[in-house]
């Protein structure tokens, strides 16, 4: 009978696990957290911090955390609708609203205390910043147009710009480079998730495809235009001495077969190309950062 009463707590925690990794976005937040760390080591000059860099991805990953739970307590009822969704923590119950606020303001707090207290003013006030694009600009503005696009680029672009001010204290024409590159890279990736759900997203009245016809060849050349801008981009480390040579092939290579999926979406249009794409701008962006960590001068 114990036996049976431990299994059964043992589940309850399982699941109740399983609901907050999922309300948190854990393997979103890792990456968020990620591209912070490579701002932070791409600044450094010398031996890095070790204690400060644990704290920039604790609290990148917090926040982004947050972020996430945020925007699905106020998309709960579209969530309902979309098949992707339907079986999150809150559209299902497995999380209460009251749970998921405490939630969010438990990891978005901590997350705020951490970096004002071992970064600077600068990196806090950024990371607010992101906090409130992503979860009260962003996430409302899914409904109303593709400028929704536009605004959740710039949170999603602001990690590494977070983590090189962590360490410089000051926004530097690199800290830019590095903003500009994740920047350009969120078009592809958002359009790229955005038709690989429309059918979805047209049942919760989401925006997001770049022309109003939804998956049309314009939609195709916007994503395309957008992916082209990233192979000069990716050039400019190396134009401004913060990387080498090596890293300026990886980020080309990287680009030009990117946009090689480009170009078949505008040829093709299928649903299978445009998750080629997604698969392809999850790999560019870690690849093409390792590189740079590997190769800076």
């Amino acid at each position: 009978m114990q036996a049976t009463k431990k299994i059964e707590v043992t589940d309850i925690w399982s699941e109740k696990l399983r609901s907050y990794t999922e309300l948190l976005k854990v393997r979103l937040s890792i990456l968020v957290a990620f591209s912070s760390g490579f701002g932070f080591v791409l600044a450094t000059l010398g031996s890095i911090d070790w204690l400060q860099l644990a704290i920039l991805l604790v609290g990148g990953f917090l926040l982004s955390g947050a972020s996430s739970t945020v925007n699905q307590i106020i998309e709960r009822e579209y969530d309902k609708l979309m098949s992707r969704t339907k079986n999150r923590p809150l559209p299902t119950g497995r999380i209460s609203v009251s749970e998921a606020i405490g939630v969010a303001l438990v990891t978005g707090g901590v997350g705020m205390l951490l970096l004002a207290q071992f970064t600077n003013p600068l990196t806090t006030g950024l990371a607010f910043l992101s906090f409130v694009l992503y979860s009260f600009v962003y996430t409302p503005l899914k409904r109303v147009g593709p400028i929704a696009v536009l605004v959740g680029a710039i949170p999603g672009a602001l990690p590494p710009l977070l983590g090189w001010t962590a360490v410089t204290g000051t926004i530097t024409h690199e800290a830019l480079i590095i903003f500009a590159i994740q920047f350009i890279w969120q078009f592809p990736h958002f359009w790229a998730i955005a038709w690989v759900a429309d059918e979805d997203y047209q049942k919760a009245g989401f925006k997001l495809l770049p022309s109003k016809g939804g998956k049309t060849v314009q939609s195709a050349v916007q994503i395309m235009t957008y992916t082209l801008f990233l192979i000069p981009l990716g050039l400019l480390p190396l134009k401004f001495g913060i990387t080498g040579v090596d890293s300026a092939i990886v980020a080309t290579v990287c680009g030009v077969l990117f946009l090689g999926q480009t170009f078949r979406l505008m040829m093709d249009g299928s649903r299978k190309v445009a998750l080629q794409i997604m698969f392809g701008s999850f790999i560019y962006l870690p690849v093409v950062q390792i590189a740079y960590l590997l190769d800076k001068i």
